[in-house]
């Protein structure tokens, strides 16, 4: 995985670290629309970055910025979602059916597990993926293969002990009930392409290591 695909996807920058690796910069660069919380904005703007539209409650952002980009904001108080699920949802209502989130983890592990726990839910409503400065997580609830390269580190994670079968990875599963979170870790992808065979709801991380 050198560089996002140019197909037309949205790209969402959330208040995590902003990406440093290339990979989830390109995203970034190849986006057809860039979407960032309203706590991410300053971080954007640092990088040179000025998005399509800012999403979120408003309560992490200064009132300046609110004044000078108020054509681009989108404030939605409720507090029964987060703000990474305010930007999915209103990615969903424009039609936008590719989402690649970057800037979701780090600086709080609390906010990490929540934000990568929410991809399981994203995925009923949008293809989605999120891109971290280590790798990719994809979401899954169905056989799913994978482009990857020899070496690479794969983990799997199934929320809800459904069996799973690979194809292609050095420690195989056959039918194989994932019944707590590190049971699926520290895999690794024996070529150019591995297959995940589940029904249920599970995340595939993919590092950008290659060993």
């Amino acid at each position: 995985m050198k560089n996002c695909i140019k197909k037309p996807y949205a790209v969402i920058i959330a208040n995590g670290e902003f990406p440093t690796h290339p990979f989830p910069l390109s995203c970034i660069d190849g986006a057809k629309e860039i979407i960032c919380l309203d706590g991410a904005l300053t971080q954007c703007l640092t990088h040179n970055i000025v998005p399509n539209a800012i999403v979120g409650d408003g309560d992490s952002t200064s009132d300046t910025l609110k004044k000078e980009y108020a054509h681009l904001l989108h404030l939605i108080a409720e507090q029964e979602t987060n703000d990474l699920t305010k930007a999915v949802n209103y990615c969903v209502k424009k039609g936008i059916k590719k989402i690649k989130i970057v800037g979701a983890t780090g600086k709080r592990e609390d906010h990490t597990m929540g934000n990568i726990s929410l991809l399981l839910e994203y995925m009923a409503i949008v293809d989605v993926e999120m891109i971290t400065d280590y790798g990719v997580f994809s979401p899954i609830a169905k056989t799913t293969q994978f482009e990857s390269n020899t070496g690479q580190q794969v983990s799997i994670f199934n929320f809800d002990h459904k069996p799973i079968t690979s194809h292609n990875l050095k420690y195989p599963l056959e039918a194989f009930i994932l019944d707590n979170l590190w049971k699926g870790t520290l895999n690794e992808s024996l070529g150019n392409i591995f297959t995940i065979e589940t029904e249920g709801k599970t995340i595939v991380y993919r590092t950008f290591e290659v060993k």
